[in-house]
């Protein structure tokens, strides 16, 4: 299983005319492969939508992209709005949860981590120890690296009630020693962007 991930940044204040269009474009692409999620950014860079489509190895992404042109349903007619496109493909990792429909949102909180190369598995391995009580405290939607884009890099997703409860889970988590799960030994990039779910996302 892989999951591409696609991060368009939009012209500001055109996000609900494209949330519209895709919105109403996407039963049609459905016909072809289920959309995973979508989400737009709140928090950290802004005017940004990521939507997420799996597929079960690259030979299949590619005939479904095709298939979907060739039938003249896709891509939506938003190019309008769009003024950049990144797509990376991830590989989810053995404990992550696989994207299907859930209700623990509607806060979603992406963090990615880069780290120096090779050092991937001694990343795995802390994350292996202290991952089952850091699960106690808020769902983690998946987590996963990188395969094609940008290498040496970890992306997880939680899910939070509220902005507030975000912060008590973390206060939690530090305190018990939960968090961070990375070291600075190994690590040479974070970042993190807090998404809303589209209406028509199946993770809300």
């Amino acid at each position: 299983m892989i999951y591409e991930f696609r991060t368009y940044t939009l012209r500001p204040g055109t996000l609900p005319e494209f949330l519209k269009r895709f919105g109403d474009a996407l039963p049609k692409r459905e016909d072809f492969s289920k959309l995973a999620a979508f989400w737009y950014t709140d928090v950290g860079p802004l005017n940004q939508v990521i939507h997420v489509w799996p597929y079960e190895n690259s030979l299949e992404r590619a005939r479904i992209r095709a298939e979907a042109v060739k039938a003249g349903i896709w891509p939506p007619n938003t190019g309008e709005f769009i003024l950049t496109m990144n797509a990376e493909i991830f590989e989810p990792l053995a404990f992550s949860p696989v994207l299907g429909p859930s209700k623990t949102g509607p806060i979603f909180e992406m963090c990615t981590t880069t780290v120096k190369p090779f050092t991937m598995p001694r990343l795995m391995e802390r994350w292996k120890e202290r991952l089952p009580e850091r699960l106690k405290l808020s769902p983690l939607i998946g987590a996963f690296t990188t395969d094609v884009g940008e290498l040496n890099r970890l992306t997880h997703i939680w899910s939070y009630r509220s902005l507030d409860e975000r912060a008590a889970v973390k206060d939690a988590a530090v305190a018990r020693h939960l968090w961070p799960i990375c070291s600075d030994d190994i690590v040479i990039g974070e970042e993190t962007k807090i998404l809303s779910p589209a209406s028509f996302s199946q993770i809300q």
